[in-house]
């Protein structure tokens, strides 16, 4: 026969568990619920800016970016495209038009939240202190591509613009073969900078951030490359809704001013 404990345990009992309820109930309020978090991957051209733009974000909607960096296209393991290959969280991507509308074909990207951000172009820098070549016209980026002892691009939509179609429309592909290469993974800055490369071409937003070198100039008008980048909301995000909502910040009045201000054209 079971026994029956006696009433006066019983009440203690019950009052203990009150308040063991009560105490857990506090700690949920002093430990509230993390921020919401979205999820940013940013090609180099705009990633100076999303930086800057950032505070003032996460200020006016409470909610937190983690921004992920890597080139619009290329072999690397950090590219926009091979991450989003490996399902890694996010949210929103800003990268290369070109690049963002295949991954929208793949069904990486939701074709109907893409909109343009800016247009950028190539410039060109040289190591801080160095002599400034000429490269205001065709014929002198010509001459100076082909007296520099070194020259360096990007793996992004910049150096495929360089490598493919730049140094064949000079007719100076076979003399580049040996002396310009393709920066994987680390800003052109950065190599010029250390004196790896005497000259280096890249969008002149990744450029402009860089210490350590001097921008020469942007490619002449007749050679210019223009990029488009625009920014889309991952097929796979928990939070399409928010990441609309970023999007729309991109175009406002005070992001076009910090866009202008970093060597980006606000897209049309």
């Amino acid at each position: 026969m079971r026994q029956r404990l006696p009433r006066r345990v019983v009440l203690a009992l019950a009052g203990l568990l009150f308040v063991a309820a009560g105490q857990g109930g506090c700690a949920q309020h002093r430990n509230p619920a993390p921020p919401r978090e979205l999820t940013v991957m940013v090609s180099g051209a705009f990633e100076h800016t999303m930086r800057e733009l950032a505070p003032e974000y996460e200020r006016r909607s409470g909610v937190h970016l983690i921004i992920v960096t890597g080139p619009s296209m290329g072999a690397t393991r950090n590219a926009i495209p091979n991450r989003l290959e490996r399902h890694e969280p996010a949210d929103v991507v800003i990268l290369a038009r070109e690049s963002l509308d295949r991954l929208s074909g793949a069904g990486k990207v939701r074709p109907q939240s893409v909109r343009d951000l800016v247009l950028s172009p190539i410039a060109a820098a040289v190591k801080a202190g160095a002599p400034i070549p000429d490269i205001s016209t065709p014929q002198a980026l010509r001459d100076t591509l082909l007296q520099a002892r070194s020259i360096a691009y990007s793996d992004s939509a910049s150096g495929v613009y360089i490598s493919t179609q730049l140094f064949p429309r000079l007719g100076i592909a076979d003399a580049m073969a040996g002396k310009a290469r393709k920066i994987e993974a680390v800003p052109v800055g950065l190599i010029v900078a250390r004196g790896e490369a005497e000259i280096g071409f890249q969008q002149l937003s990744e450029l402009k951030p860089i210490a350590g070198i001097r921008i020469i100039g942007l490619l002449p008008p007749e050679l210019q490359k223009i990029t488009r980048f625009s920014a889309g909301v991952v097929s796979y995000s928990a939070n399409p809704k928010e990441g609309a909502m970023l999007i729309a910040f991109l175009h406002s009045r005070y992001a076009r001013r910090i866009q202008i201000e970093n060597g980006l054209e606000p897209a049309p």
